[in-house]
């Protein structure tokens, strides 16, 4: 005897810190809507819980990287994973919505059937297939794969006689206290282990193939730290929106003026390193600010580390391994018992569901974003992807917003479906235009974006307030039936 497949009216992608803050605004906006969480791994947070590398922590400050909604507590803007993990969970506990999340389902396919409105959903729970029936279908997984991080090709590393590891699987049982330790990488994972690790080291060398633009920042925010005997409710907008207007117009200025914002980055550097650092060769890159994303550190830990002589910077490129290390091409070698791999991450669009509308499979690179959170020609299906030059949560709250008010014109106007038709007069352009390696890695898998609104990504949070939340559904685009 068959039995029809569990039905819920939203179904929501991954419980990391996108995935929770959808389904809190669900649970608030749409309280009679049934709802499930599905996430592949035995554990809530996403990131703050996969990753668990000396010193993680957020390289946003977390009064726009918490939820609008929910206010950070304290003062710390740039606070460690753990924190982060507690305040997700928390946030969860709070809503409700750890009740709905559903352990070890991975979501594998799912086909759209417009004569019944429905998603139809293959999902592998922990080995064993499930079906299930969504009539929205909401994917917070991010764009990171989380089976593995990106390792380039390393010319004899098995000739290595000590440990290598990649940030994104670090081994509960490392210790390297009194070792050697060279961390290959200059973005934000990178300049955030070597401090971390130069403590207790005998020695940290940062090898970077080019430089990145490195920025300190304080660790608690002042403002905050000021308007401290203030009820949260007033305060927390007031230093809220201090950080994204700060963030707003110093990528504009950079954007407008390269060469002037790249000159305030290297005098501030400069400031901090010892005189045998030479700013030009370490920390001038060959891009301008912004054209990927900046690395912030917390009190200027990193520049520490250099001052104080237990961390060290290279910029070379790799010959190869040896049993000892490794040997530059300059033919110095670096001698190490332990090498992290902070080669950066990969990219996996849509979690890596396979989606099928009407018996056709949807080749993601072939579709256009409508306003960065649906894809052309897939009826009732949303994604969240953040900011790449802001807090990710920005975005992803605005997302959720977003399909919150989809939701109830839906059934305002008695309509199941909504879809974004692709036009044929807008012209594509790349998606994400940073010049990241993970990113230009992936564009072949990328969904494009338009050279006109609503199709463009504006990478822009006091624009998108104002269409995302405050703007007309009806915009003559997307379509309800």
């Amino acid at each position: 005897m068959s039995t029809r497949p569990e039905h819920v009216d939203v179904l929501v992608i991954g419980a990391g810190l996108s995935g929770i803050g959808a389904a809190c605004r669900l649970r608030t906006e749409h309280p009679r809507r049934s709802l499930a969480i599905l996430e592949s791994r035995g554990a809530s947070g996403g990131t703050w819980d996969l990753f668990r590398y000396p010193g993680i922590r957020s390289d946003s400050d977390m009064f726009t990287f918490g939820y609008r909604w929910r206010p950070w507590p304290g003062d710390r803007a740039l606070a460690d994973g753990p924190s982060i993990l507690e305040y997700v969970r928390t946030v969860a506990e709070e809503y409700a919505v750890d009740e709905l999340v559903r352990y070890h389902h991975t979501v594998r396919r799912a086909s759209w059937d417009s004569d019944t409105a429905l998603w139809t959903v293959e999902v592998d729970r922990d080995g064993e297939p499930v079906t299930m029936t969504t009539s929205f279908l909401y994917a917070c997984s991010g764009y990171y794969d989380y089976d593995g991080g990106y390792s380039p090709e390393l010319p004899g590393a098995e000739e290595f006689a000590g440990e290598i590891v990649h940030p994104q699987a670090w081994p509960e049982d490392l210790d390297h206290t009194g070792k050697r330790v060279v961390v290959i990488g200059s973005g934000a994972t990178a300049v955030t282990l070597v401090p971390a690790m130069a403590g207790e080291a005998e020695h940290v060398t940062m090898l970077q193939r080019s430089p990145s633009y490195v920025l300190s920042r304080p660790a608690r925010d002042p403002l905050a730290q000021r308007l401290e005997r203030l009820p949260t409710r007033l305060s927390f907008p007031i230093v809220r929106w201090k950080a994204i207007l700060l963030a707003v117009l110093t990528y504009q200025l950079a954007q407008r003026r390269p060469d002037f914002v790249k000159g305030l980055v290297r005098k501030a550097t400069a400031q901090q390193l010892p005189p045998e650092v030479d700013v030009d060769v370490h920390f001038n890159p060959a891009y301008n600010p912004w054209d990927q994303r900046l690395c912030f550190v917390p009190e200027g830990d990193l520049f520490r580390a250099l001052r104080h002589g237990t961390a060290s910077i290279v910029t070379d490129h790799i010959e190869t391994f040896t049993e000892k290390g490794i040997r530059l091409r300059s033919g110095e070698e670096l001698v190490a018992d332990v090498i992290v791999t902070a080669t950066g991450l990969n990219l996996k669009p849509m979690g890596g569901i396979e989606l099928v509308v009407d018996g056709e499979k949807v080749d993601v690179a072939q579709t256009m974003t409508y306003r960065t959170l649906m894809l052309s020609d897939v009826p009732n299906f949303a994604f969240t992807i953040g900011y790449t030059n802001n807090s990710w949560t920005l975005k992803a709250d605005l997302v959720a917003d977003y399909v919150c008010r989809v939701l109830a014109h839906l059934d305002e106007v008695g309509a199941r479906t909504v879809v974004a038709p692709r036009d044929p007069d807008v012209a594509e352009e790349r998606l994400l235009t940073f010049s990241s390696g993970y990113v230009l890695r992936a564009l072949d898998r990328l969904p494009k974006q338009g050279d006109r609104e609503p199709w463009k990504l504006r990478q822009n949070y006091l624009y998108d307030v104002r269409s995302l939340r405050r703007g007309r559904l009806d915009d003559g685009v997307l379509r309800f039936v």
